[in-house]
């Protein structure tokens, strides 16, 4: 696939909202993947992310390539690290944490993937990543030893966010941080959609109907779901099409 971002583009101009369901290769056993797969084919996800902020080795291109086989859904790469490419996906966010000032995660690691990346069949997608504050700190924070964006500073978010689009990334993710205690705004998602003219993907934090509503309400073009469904499986009961 090399039409993953016109696609988007399509969906976003359509006013059709994308679900991606992220997988953390450090928490899905394989055993479980058919199983796993069964349940997200029957939901209204559009999209498969895999990622984590860390992950062993090799587990990313054995996590894909056995999803491989029981989904047609897109797989798109949401990389913690460089060893977490695999060319079995179909796309990689090429994320930027513009949010913090570590250079490593503004450009180093970039710098270290382009050897994977240059012979590799994966559509990249230039991606500005914006952490924002959630109450309690994240494994991002820990990794790559940054602070969040304030939540309450939405001038420098939203500016933020601009920013990433005149660099010329293609998207821009507002992510609360996994298992975070509370999503980003709606007045946060809200502020930054109406500066950009790219799409905006909203993570972190979201566990119930009504947050993924309001998300989407506010402004998400896409919404992406993990913990929540780390946890309890159940929540894909209020996933499946046509239910929102």
């Amino acid at each position: 696939m090399k039409h993953l971002y016109n696609n988007i583009l399509q969906n976003v101009a359509a006013g059709q909202k994308m679900l991606a369901v992220l997988i953390d290769p450090d928490k899905m056993r394989i055993e479980s993947v058919s199983s796993y797969a069964k349940k997200v084919n029957a939901s209204m996800a559009t999209h498969i992310f895999v990622g984590g902020s860390t992950v062993a080795e090799y587990l990313c291109d054995k996590l894909v390539g056995e999803l491989k086989k029981y989904t047609n859904l897109p797989i798109i790469l949401f990389p913690g690290d460089v060893t977490q490419i695999t060319n079995m996906a179909d796309a990689l966010l090429f994320l930027s944490l513009i949010s913090g000032n570590n250079p490593d995660y503004l450009i180093g690691k970039h710098v270290q993937a382009v050897s994977k990346l240059q012979n590799s069949n994966l559509e990249i997608i230039p991606t500005g990543y914006i952490l924002v504050e959630n109450g309690k700190p994240t494994m991002v924070e820990k990794v790559t030893k940054t602070k969040p964006m304030s939540r309450d500073n939405l001038q420098l978010v939203e500016d933020t966010a601009v920013a990433a689009e005149y660099l010329g990334m293609k998207l821009v993710y507002l992510e609360a941080g996994s298992g975070a205690s509370m999503p980003v705004s709606s007045e946060m998602i809200a502020a930054v959609k109406r500066r950009l003219s790219i799409p905006l993907i909203v993570g972190g934090g979201i566990r119930t109907k009504s947050q993924l509503v309001s998300a989407y309400e506010a402004g998400a073009d896409m919404v992406v779901i993990g913990t929540a469904l780390e946890q309890d499986e159940s929540f894909f009961d209020i996933l499946k099409p046509n239910t929102l």
